[in-house]
């Protein structure tokens, strides 16, 4: 067990700790790594215990077989299993945050010169990015994405090779794998925050965030929000201090300091400034967007994001 907040002769007097899954080698280990190394869980009075999962699936099946008590996934996932009457709640850890990228050398400068090309993607048919520039080059440009560009779908890291390598254009991929290829000379094409504003969503919701069964936190919530306040810090400092992020090289392990750098800008990008009432309303329009484009294969079915996805207990002025 790896618990962060206490000592070990305390740890025996301490409350449960709170059982986080996260991926082996995902990007929640940086700020979970600072909260330890810093010693806020123990400023905040909380225990954590991290137990390191293999997939987003097994984080899924963790959660929902009660070995871990909250895990990093979306409001799309809590309010689809909401809807099957297991009642998860969402509170926020990351904005949605990312771009399409291509490479200067392909020409590409605009939606339409993507015309007859391949388009990377590395989230899949029903990836959010992919639905989003979908619904953005019809309403924007009178362009069906699926008709006039060749969708080339693939692993994340494949995606950058290809790209790289000038097999494709242009890619939808993960921040983290965008910030790299921006670092070795790749351009943004269009963000995902223009893509909304052009849909008419103005407020950038966090699309990521903490998700753990009601229940659960009714009985936990002085601790969650203690939890929270220790992320809260976690990020302020990884937002302020360039030496916090030193730490996290072996964790990161990028190919150069160009690379460092730009994930180190692109996580600062995606840290949530505030959040109440009108990030939940955008989330709930583009929830309405994401259901329209994907046919209802996203949303699971599921008609209308209930504000009781949001849990009550966070809310950043």
């Amino acid at each position: 067990m790896l618990v962060a907040g206490c000592s070990a002769d305390e740890a025996d007097n301490a409350d449960e700790p709170l059982r986080i899954g996260v991926l082996k080698f995902g990007t929640v280990n940086w700020e979970l790594d600072t909260v330890q190394r810093n010693g806020l869980a123990d400023k905040h009075d909380v225990a954590i215990e991290i137990v390191p999962l293999a997939s987003e699936n097994a984080l899924a099946v963790a959660l929902q077989g009660d070995r871990v008590d909250l895990i990093v996934s979306d409001w799309l996932w809590a309010a689809r299993q909401r809807a099957e009457n297991r009642n998860y709640q969402f509170a926020p850890y990351s904005l949605a945050v990312g771009a399409v990228m291509v490479n200067p050398a392909s020409g590409v400068s605009s939606l339409a010169d993507l015309e007859g090309k391949k388009l990377g993607i590395a989230g899949g048919p029903v990836d959010k990015t992919w639905l989003l520039l979908r619904a953005y080059a019809q309403k924007t440009e009178g362009m069906s994405l699926e008709r006039s560009t060749e969708p080339t779908f693939a692993a994340p890291p494949m995606i950058n090779r290809l790209m790289l390598n000038g097999d494709i254009p242009a890619a939808i991929n993960f921040w983290h794998y965008n910030a790299r290829l921006s670092a070795l000379g790749m351009k943004p094409l269009v963000s995902l925050q223009d893509m909304l504003s052009g849909l008419g969503i103005d407020t950038v919701p966090p699309l990521l965030g903490w998700v753990f069964a009601e229940d659960w936190a009714d009985e936990h919530r002085e601790d969650l929000q203690h939890f929270f306040a220790a992320s809260r810090d976690a990020k302020r400092l990884l937002a302020e201090s360039d030496e916090a992020w030193e730490p996290l090289k072996p964790l990161i392990k990028p190919e150069s300091e160009a690379v460092f750098a730009a994930i180190r800008d692109g996580y600062r990008a995606g840290i949530i400034d505030h959040y109440g009432a009108p990030e939940i309303a955008a989330a709930g329009q583009l929830f309405d967007l994401l259901a329209q484009e994907s046919g209802g294969k996203l949303t699971g079915g599921v008609e209308q994001l209930s504000a009781d996805v949001f849990w009550d207990g966070y809310r950043q002025p």
